[in-house]
């Protein structure tokens, strides 16, 4: 039985690391499960989801030249509809009800990744500019009154 890209199958769970798990597939072979190929939501802990010797269902997304196989768990339940990221905003506030305008004042606000990284990035570049001014003082203005 060859283990070809595309493919579910059925596999066992026979070691977990801190970046993801090994599952044996039922031809012998061994393949890796990326902590990020585990759920759907962020997976700090794969220990929360899997353990040795659960039986799982995954789908083979690459196969290496050297034999190692990449598998996916999320990847291979089946979906009515896998959600679409589209780039316009014609309906965007249909399929993300959560994001944007709330209507309801008590609901907590909810920040995009974007916006987070955002504010990060303001927030570091005033950091930056407060510490290069200060230390340009420390040091007696050196290149910057010249003349």
């Amino acid at each position: 039985m060859s283990i070809e890209v595309g493919s579910k199958l059925q596999g066992k769970v026979t070691g977990i690391t801190n970046f993801g798990a090994f599952v044996e597939l039922p031809d012998g072979s061994t393949g890796l499960v990326h902590i990020s190929e585990v759920a759907d939501n962020y997976v700090k802990d794969i220990n929360d989801h899997l353990k040795v010797g659960d039986q799982v269902e995954v789908k083979v997304i690459n196969v290496e030249k050297d034999g190692k196989i990449g598998l996916s768990i999320k990847k291979a339940k089946d979906r009515p509809q896998a959600p679409q990221r589209s780039h316009s905003h014609s309906n965007s506030h249909s399929q993300r009800p959560r994001q944007g305008r709330q209507n309801d004042r008590n609901a907590p606000k909810v920040e995009t990744f974007e916006s987070k990284m955002a504010k990060f990035l303001k927030d570091s570049e005033d950091r930056l500019t407060s510490l290069k001014r200060h230390t340009e003082s420390k040091r007696g203005g050196r290149g910057a009154r010249r003349g």
